[in-house]
């Protein structure tokens, strides 16, 4: 990647957090003031060096990163353009992460692994995802573009695109529920609620086929 092209990248990062933060009042709060842009930038320089096989400096970046920011990312993950982290405190995202486009996290999320198994063992996270405060995204799995992970949710399966997922373990609701880059935290629906009104119909269309028979 040549150096304009990772400046243009920085820069992107920069103006996301000041479209999606309204408590950003400047580029200077941005770079000085907050910690979810000093990890990112951490992390590309970071993993550039690591793609460049240079040894061990990558991880003291990561960890001194952790260390100032309460955010630990390994220098392997990989990750798009214009990553948002909102407060940030308590995230950790594993080697093997891939984070796509427009992805929105807030704090406490872990993107992680779910043991010692070698080789792609963390998440794979789509397009313009939102990933609720203290959600856990574990394994070798895929979250579809669109999608959004509620707040406290551990999820383990793959999630299409365009769903929402809520509840321990996390259960899918199809639905369209992403609004300007924005987890709609009031919106989420109730998966158990949702699974009764399955059912509900379900014995109506039952009752209503036995009632044609007789």
């Amino acid at each position: 990647m040549k150096i304009i092209e990772w400046i243009k990248i920085i820069i992107e990062d920069i103006n996301t957090i000041l479209e999606k933060d309204a408590a950003a009042k400047s580029i200077f709060e941005v770079i000085f003031l907050y910690q979810g842009f000093h990890i990112i930038l951490c992390h590309r320089i970071a993993h550039r060096l690591l793609m460049w096989k240079i040894p061990f400096i990558p991880r003291l970046i990561s960890q001194v990163a952790r260390f100032f920011t309460g955010i630990e990312i390994h220098p392997g993950a990989q990750i798009g353009k214009r990553f948002f982290i909102d407060h940030g405190m308590g995230v950790v995202i594993g080697e093997t992460t891939i984070i796509g486009d427009d992805v929105l996290i807030y704090q406490g999320v872990t993107l992680g692994g779910t043991g010692k198994e070698k080789g792609k063992r963390h998440p794979t996270i789509g397009n313009f995802v939102t990933i609720g405060a203290g959600a856990k995204v574990l394994g070798n799995i895929t979250i579809g573009d669109y999608s959004l992970i509620g707040a406290g949710s551990v999820v383990i399966d793959d999630v299409d695109e365009h769903c929402t997922v809520v509840g321990i373990p996390g259960k899918i609701v199809k639905q369209k529920k992403f609004i300007d880059g924005q987890l709609q935290h009031n919106r989420i629906p109730d998966p158990i609620t949702c699974e009764l009104n399955r059912l509900k119909y379900e014995i109506l269309d039952l009752k209503e086929k036995l009632e044609n028979k007789n």
